[in-house]
């Protein structure tokens, strides 16, 4: 196993399984962030991870975090809390607010440099990049990005100006996805939150085996066109957890 300086005259990936084992799924280096480039790296399995100002780095982790939306885990508090908060839910109404803000609410700092904001609002103005805002009122209070592979959505990061408002934001587009064909997303890594929210950890061959038939998958028509979504359905029993 060996990292991959990427070609400037091709956008192509080398297989994740020959992704390095330290550090865990590190699998290329160089290349862009073109949307070309973007679309080439999610449909192979392939995400890009770097410092601002560094070399651009391409990953595909073994075990690969993932939130099939039918286990995702709702608690009693967050239940409560679905239902009686005023939030309302939008998509793709503010994608440009939307990543300046998950590169904003970083106490630890942020991969989220210039670069990657621009590869992924071009992206997003390609059709392929999507966000979920929540508001309360009229201020953006929480939200998150992704790719659209298919019935596979690939979450890139979230952030939170208020309580609850990212959970909120990933349990609303849960429902919302599924019930337009939509089966799974990919979370990447696994963290503290989301394994809170009933993401968990597959081997890489799992994923890439799901990422090969669902990116065949196609979701209702118009379903990532800019709307309101409904508030999520916390009586729906079959989709909760305690």
């Amino acid at each position: 196993m060996r990292l991959v300086q990427l070609s400037p005259n091709t956008v192509g990936f080398p297989s994740p399984e020959t992704a390095l084992r330290q550090p865990n799924g590190l699998l290329a280096i160089g290349g862009d962030l073109t949307p070309t480039r973007l679309l080439s790296a999610y449909f192979s399995g392939v995400f890009p991870w770097f410092e601002p100002g560094e070399a651009i780095l391409w990953w595909s982790p073994d075990p690969r975090a993932v939130l099939f939306p039918e286990e995702r885990h709702i608690s009693r508090s967050l239940r409560r809390f679905l239902r009686q908060t005023e939030y309302r839910y939008t998509l793709n109404h503010a994608f440009e607010q939307v990543i300046a803000a998950c590169a904003e609410e970083r106490s630890e700092g942020t991969w989220i440099g210039p670069l990657v904001k621009e590869g992924y609002l071009q992206l997003h103005k390609a059709g392929q990049a999507h966000s979920i805002e929540v508001w309360s009122g009229d201020e953006l209070v929480g939200g998150m990005y992704g790719v659209a592979v298919g019935g596979l959505f690939c979450g890139e990061s979230m952030f939170s100006r208020r309580l609850n408002a990212s959970k909120c934001a990933i349990m609303t587009f849960c429902q919302y996805f599924t019930r337009n064909g939509g089966e799974l997303i990919d979370c990447q890594v696994l963290n503290p939150h989301t394994a809170s929210l009933g993401a968990r950890e597959i081997p890489r061959r799992q994923f890439l085996q799901q990422l090969s038939r669902l990116s065949q998958q196609q979701l209702t028509p118009g379903c990532w066109l800019p709307q309101d979504l409904p508030p999520h359905d916390v009586d729906l029993p079959s989709l909760l957890k305690e």
